[in-house]
């Protein structure tokens, strides 16, 4: 997915979780934050921000906060060493962390737009795709996708698909949530039950906001019952699939499957 009139700006505060402070081109602007999560570890005072311009000129906010640069360290590759020592004493040779940028995209409506385009064009997962129809409600909720497909022996294949959005990274490592989501468990559970009974394929879609973590985790010290409850839901046959997204300013581009890590 692609969006268009994008701006950088530097991230000030943020006084609830629908508006943020910016600071743009010199002046104070109040824009829209697209994620009403904590996102505690990626607002951060002065982190570099984008903004998409909206066109409509009713809103109150003229812009939408979409992505955040989130500074990151990592260990040099080769050794430096200490220059008050002796060569010979390579047993004193240190690591120096390096600062590094790391692009996130924190748009919370982004991820069913990727997830749909990813659906769409997977022909390893949806061999001949049928159907893709959004927000199907089956039992007591409503699941983001229902898809029908037809595999090489002309077999249709019926698929309840939910979508996460993962925004959340500490050191190389995907996680989700960043915080309690009873919303959340209740679907992971729901889909379990389903893909018990055999009426359905489920499966949950980790849309990763950002690129190059090693693997995806249940974010098992802030829910831990959702971590259980996913580590029930694979065994039970429901696949949790993590994709990589490919991000820049104005973009958010599936990319490749990464490992899930889930047994503890």
């Amino acid at each position: 997915m692609h969006y268009s009139n994008i701006h950088k700006a530097i991230f000030l505060n943020r006084p609830n979780r629908f508006i943020a402070h910016v600071m743009m081109n010199g002046k104070n602007e109040t824009v829209h934050v697209k994620n009403t999560g904590r996102c505690n570890e990626l607002l951060v005072p002065n982190s570099v921000v984008y903004l998409e311009e909206s066109d409509n000129p009713s809103r109150k906010t003229k812009y939408d906060l979409i992505a955040v640069e989130k500074s990151t360290k990592s260990q040099r590759s080769s050794p430096t060493i200490n220059p008050a020592l002796p060569q010979t004493c390579t047993h004193f040779q240190t690591h120096i962390p390096m600062q590094q940028t790391l692009l996130i995209n924190m748009d919370s409506q982004a991820p069913n737009k990727v997830a749909a385009e990813w659906i769409c064009q997977n022909k390893k997962r949806f061999p001949h795709i049928k159907l893709l129809k959004a927000e199907h409600t089956k039992g007591h909720s409503r699941f983001d996708f229902y898809a029908e497909y037809d595999d090489e022996t002309n077999c249709c294949h019926k698929v309840l698909i939910e979508v996460k959005g993962c925004t959340l990274e500490k050191d190389g490592i995907a996680l989700f949530p960043d915080a309690p989501t009873l919303r959340g468990l209740k679907h992971v559970k729901e889909l379990t039950e389903l893909s018990q009974s055999g009426q359905y394929e489920c499966m949950i879609l980790i849309i990763v906001q950002m690129t190059g973590c090693k693997y995806f985790t249940p974010n098992r010290n802030t829910h831990a019952d959702f971590a259980e409850a996913l580590k029930v839901a694979r065994k039970e046959g429901v696949k949790i699939i993590a994709i990589e997204c490919e991000v820049s300013p104005d973009s958010l581009i599936a990319k490749d499957e990464i490992e899930v890590r889930i047994d503890f």
